[in-house]
């Protein structure tokens, strides 16, 4: 079987691991302070934090600006449940909004009508590693004096305008889960280029210690381990050369498929990584979604759904009374999406071969 993700893991991962194994310093210290420094200087930022997650980066970013009960955070519709899931940790509501039909990412428009007098920030993602439009939402947020949140999950390395994501927002959020284009099996990063984010993260994540044994405020153990920032310093090392492949992957896969499929889309301001080659199934492909999945795994292909419903759609959701029509573009793309492989270890051979069969349905 091609799987549909699979990490890049060579010795140096290994060698940097056994080192920290001998060192007996298995928790977080001088290996998650490098991949900090080292994850900064990568993205362009003053500061970068290690958690535990993506998900828990999200949570204490938000933390880390004061989102709370009462608050409204604008998320958008189409994405993982755990951008929306950070703000109910706050006991804020999220504010579903609808997603542009090409690139999949966070509709300024939309952004604007569903603005209210509650509103405190905008969590942009950066979807399947296409950037979303930072100048658009930037501008917005700046207009209405917004907190700016980029969800860089699936987007590392990726680029708007020659600058790598991840240093626009007032706080940005990285995942390492293991299927992300760089990982470390579990853990997150923030990155920010304001002192007192950082000094309240830094807070948030280790039991709220302002020094051993003092405590200033709430905090939780967060903490990355210095194995992930082993793993995470390798993966770092070779990132862009991972990203390249992705692209490159991708491009063949784009001159290669020949059925009437949507193949993904692309802005010509962005370096798209594609974390996930994502294409759209209309009326004039001769499958039905679940049909060519299975056609797909009898032929020994991987493939999967990202995201099979909205996430207002979502049973946790349903409880706050959601309108059911409110992002129509999320809602249709839930149903025509399909993510083929497309990850840095395919080899010429099974590129060509996912080709063909997916050729044959035509």
């Amino acid at each position: 079987m091609i799987p549909i993700a699979k990490p890049s893991i060579d010795s140096q991962e290994i060698e940097n691991v056994v080192e920290v194994l001998k060192s007996g310093m298995l928790a977080s210290g001088e290996w998650t302070r490098r991949f900090e420094c080292e994850f900064a200087d990568y993205i362009g930022t003053k500061y970068a934090v290690t958690t535990t997650s993506g998900t828990t980066a999200l949570d204490i970013a938000l933390k880390a600006l004061d989102i709370e009960r009462g608050d409204e955070v604008i998320v958008p519709d189409f994405t993982f449940i755990a951008t929306a899931n950070a703000v109910l940790f706050q006991n804020a509501r999220p504010v579903f909004v609808d997603v542009d039909e090409e690139t999949f990412a966070i509709d300024p428009g939309d952004v604007v009508d569903k603005i209210s007098s509650r509103t405190k920030a905008v969590i942009g993602v950066h979807l399947f590693g296409h950037p979303f439009d930072v100048k658009q939402i930037q501008e917005i947020c700046d207009d209405h004096g917004l907190f700016l949140v980029e969800d860089c999950a699936q987007a590392h390395g990726a680029e708007y305008r020659g600058k790598k994501v991840g240093g626009f927002g007032a706080a940005s959020c990285f995942s390492f889960y293991g299927t992300k284009n760089m990982v470390t099996g579990e853990g997150g990063m923030i990155t920010t280029n304001n002192i007192d984010v950082e000094e309240r993260l830094r807070l948030i994540i280790n039991h709220g210690q302002s020094q051993k044994y003092l405590h200033t405020t709430l905090g939780y153990n967060y903490r990355m381990t210095n194995i992930q920032a082993a793993i995470g310093l390798a993966q770092l090392s070779k990132l862009d050369d991972l990203s390249e492949r992705r692209i490159t992957n991708a491009e063949y896969l784009n001159n290669g498929l020949k059925v009437p499929l949507k193949k993904p889309y692309k802005e010509r301001d962005v370096k798209h990584v594609y974390h996930q080659y994502v294409v759209k199934l209309g009326a004039d492909f001769p499958m039905k979604r679940d049909d060519f999945i299975a056609y797909l795994s009898d032929n020994e292909i991987g493939s999967a759904v990202h995201y099979p419903l909205p996430i207002h759609r979502q049973p946790v959701y349903q409880e706050l009374s959601y309108e059911e029509k409110q992002c129509p573009t999320a809602t249709r793309l839930s149903e025509l999406v399909l993510s083929l492989p497309v990850h840095p270890a395919l080899t010429s051979d099974e590129l060509e071969y996912i080709c063909n069969v997916i050729n044959l349905v035509g």
